[in-house]
């Protein structure tokens, strides 16, 4: 019973997430970019604060530099994810994301020689055949939106690796509190360097979009996943968190009224199912070495 509210949280979060993606393009309209990170990563600091209240008066100097490497990372997926959505589409920008979970077993493979599956290859090269699908455009080139969507890609893959790294080792609630709270001064700065210090106007949309991401798609999806995964093993896990990209698009396709076509449906296609081969061939990699 409890394994199947454990998926039935994950399927949760997913559809929230989906959801996320519409709700950055609806802020994006009235809220500067990195007034939406900041102030997302600030309700998300705030909240984690707040139940690892009595875990921080013990916090050590390892959980504060591991909680900052990790908050660099998850900074740098939604930083370049919320600019990328200004020049593509909620579509593109929720399939190219997905490709993250690629990513992962080959940064592993880079910084710590373990080994890559033959299936996690294919996955791999499928999921670029799936986002050139999606992103190339007349010339093969391909738009600015698209690549600093892959480069979120890459920052959630770099995350998503160094979580597995120190989750081992730090307190799950120092680690989100400090991952939370080092996005949340990294925005900060970057919206220094933006010069849209000041919250002028935004409309009553806008703002409840905001709401969204910082309490509901931040706060509670980090928790409803954390507890999820308590009953779920991680391979399952991430297959089901793959739907992310899937109820992005249907929310973009519904609430956005984006044009749905065949490169769109092609793209999106080849893309999930190269995360689905990838994330099988982690399972039979897990019960071989058992």
């Amino acid at each position: 019973m409890k394994k199947i509210l454990g998926i039935l949280g994950l399927i949760s979060v997913t559809i929230i997430w989906g959801g996320g993606f519409v709700a950055s393009d609806i802020a994006l309209k009235t809220i500067a970019p990195f007034q939406i990170m900041f102030l997302r990563f600030l309700i998300g600091a705030f909240c984690m604060g707040m139940l690892a209240r009595k875990e921080i008066k013990t916090i050590t100097k390892d959980e504060i530099l591991c909680g900052f490497l990790l908050g660099s990372a998850l900074f740098s997926g939604f930083a370049l994810q919320i600019l990328g959505l200004q020049y593509t589409t909620a579509s593109k920008n929720a399939f190219l994301t997905a490709t993250n979970v690629v990513m992962v077993p080959f940064i592993a493979f880079l910084l710590e020689r373990k080994k890559v599956e033959l299936k996690s290859v294919a996955g791999a090269i499928l999921a670029l055949i799936g986002a050139g699908i999606l992103s190339l455009q007349s010339g093969f080139s391909i738009g600015l939106g698209d690549s600093l969507t892959l480069g979120c890609a890459i920052g959630f893959a770099f995350q998503i690796y160094l979580t597995g790294k120190y989750v081992h080792r730090i307190r799950p609630a120092i680690l989100n509190f400090m991952q939370m709270l080092s996005a949340c001064i990294l925005s900060f700065i970057g919206l220094l360097f933006s010069g849209r210090i000041a919250f002028e106007g935004g409309s009553s949309s806008g703002w409840l979009a905001m709401l969204y991401l910082g309490v509901v798609s931040t706060t509670v999806c980090y928790f409803l996943q954390t507890w999820a995964q308590k009953y779920v093993d991680e391979t399952k896990s991430a297959i089901i968190l793959s739907l992310e990209a899937v109820f992005g698009t249907v929310f973009s396709v519904i609430l956005l009224q984006e044009e749905v076509t065949s490169r769109m449906i092609l793209g999106s296609v080849t893309i999930l199912l190269a995360v689905m081969i990838s994330e099988v061939s982690f399972k039979k990699k897990e019960s071989s070495s058992v």
